[in-house]
């Protein structure tokens, strides 16, 4: 009787079950935070659209009407050596004397540590667009997931300042979700993409989950409106000629662990040669920007003397590269797909350790190139071959697997459901290799700080 008595009194008295999911979204103030993120969609989205034509429109300004007006008949093939020199100085300058530093640094992969606060928004548009705009081999999902983040906790505080910072939370979260909407071809997959990257679980993950799919939908609905009414065409990640692929067999599987343990090792290579020049960026980061500038154009340069091929090949994100790549493979040689696969990955090295943006479409051109070399080869066939390298390299990358399963089969339409098999072997194959290449302190992948608001994000530089 005693000993039951002194047991129970050992009990801690504070002890609290934690809070019920499903109550809070029963609350009115749910209610309210979806018709929030409803709202904030439509205007995040416009945004977010604007954006990425400002990068189309620089890209075309800077590659095709600068050449001409200087008298050029063409662009000739040294003219990415100067420009990315420029924008390397530009990029350079704004992390170094803007606030937030342009934004999160893309060698250290695609974490979502929170929705950035306002002072530090110019500075992550102006280095995005400096770096993505002028050739930089990077993608603009993270500047999107930043913009709109920040974009929406912004808003929501010049309503309501004294908003709690896990409402916070959320709306960022939204705010994202709305920002990438239609970018990777689906707003499903932009959401997988950020619950994969932000680490969230358990209660979290329903909260954000639905007031982001909300934001996403309606943003896809805006992207694809502003597309048709403007003229300019869409943004999102597609393929239009995609090659009908054979059903699985034993020899495909075999490659699917080839292409796994070939893009685990050429991730991780990729990957420490970004951190390892990072570091050296960071201690004279303007003059290093501007070296590295060079650097990418240089390698977009010999590729074009070397192959005769142009060096639009070798530089930007590769969205929109990887369409003409799969329909006209044929036309590369094994060779050719090889050295188009170095350069890019080069190129994508130099612009991982200094400039600002994402490290996606790059990760899916270079694994792409590389699963089409390799189809020429007996037992392979070029659609499995793309979706496996994209699949693989993404994962060795990213560390996402869900998200790189999707990336692959998602984008090849029906004929993604047909190689998805193989692609789900060679990124389980990808991501356990890269894990067990890392090193000790980094064997899983980094998980995020708990998202505060605004303004409470670690200093990723």
């Amino acid at each position: 009787m005693g000993s039951d008595t002194e047991g129970t009194t050992i009990m801690p008295a504070t002890t609290t079950a934690p809070p019920d999911p499903f109550t809070l979204i029963r609350t009115r103030a749910y209610a309210m935070l979806l018709v929030v993120a409803a709202l904030l969609g439509i205007p995040i989205s416009a945004v977010a659209f604007g954006f990425l034509a400002l990068v189309h429109e620089l890209q075309s300004l800077t590659y095709d009407d600068l050449p001409r007006a200087l008298g050029f008949a063409g662009t000739p093939s040294w003219w990415p050596v100067p420009l990315l020199a420029v924008a390397g100085l530009l990029v350079g300058l704004t992390v170094r004397h803007l606030p937030g530093k342009g934004g999160h640094r893309p060698a250290d992969g695609l974490m979502h540590t929170g929705a950035p606060s306002a002072v530090e928004l110019p500075g992550i548009a102006f280095a995005a667009l400096a770096s993505l705009g002028v050739g930089a081999v990077l993608g603009p999902e993270a500047p999107l997931i930043a913009l709109g983040g920040g974009l929406a906790v912004y808003a929501v505080r010049l309503v309501k300042p004294g908003i709690s910072p896990k409402a916070s939370a959320v709306v960022g979260a939204a705010g994202s979700f709305a920002a990438i909407s239609a970018l990777l071809g689906s707003p499903l997959l932009g959401a997988f993409l950020l619950m994969e990257a932000s680490g969230l679980a358990g209660m979290l993950l329903g909260m954000v989950l639905v007031p982001g799919l909300l934001a996403a939908g309606i943003g896809a609905l805006i992207f694809t409106g502003l597309g048709s009414w403007t003229g300019l065409g869409s943004y999102s990640l597609a393929l239009h000629h995609v090659p009908h692929a054979e059903e699985p067999d034993i020899a495909q599987f075999g490659w699917a662990v080839v292409l796994g343990l070939a893009a685990a090792f050429a991730g991780a290579g990729i990957q420490r040669l970004a951190l390892l020049l990072q570091a050296r960026v960071e201690r004279r980061t303007v003059v290093a920007t501007v070296v590295m500038g060079l650097v990418v154009g240089l390698v977009a340069f010999v590729y074009a003397q070397g192959t005769g091929r142009d060096a639009s090949g070798v530089l930007f994100s590769g969205e929109s590269a990887l369409d003409p790549l799969l329909s006209r493979s044929a036309g590369y040689s094994v060779a050719a797909l090889l050295v188009l696969a170095l350069c890019k990955a080069l190129a994508y090295c130099a612009s991982l350790s200094s400039f600002r943006g994402g490290p996606v479409f790059p990760a899916m051109f270079v694994g792409a190139a590389g699963g089409l070399a390799l189809s020429h080869l007996p037992g392979l066939n070029p659609t499995s071959g793309f979706a496996m390298g994209i699949g693989a390299m993404c994962v060795a990358m990213l560390k996402l697997p869900m998200t790189s399963v999707l990336l692959a089969t998602l984008l090849l339409g029906s004929e993604g459901l047909t190689v998805m098999p193989l692609v789900i072997v060679s990124v389980v194959v990808s991501y356990v290799v890269t894990l067990r290449l890392a090193p000790s302190s980094a064997t899983l992948p980094p998980a995020p700080d708990a998202p505060s608001g605004a303004g409470s994000r670690p200093d990723r530089g």
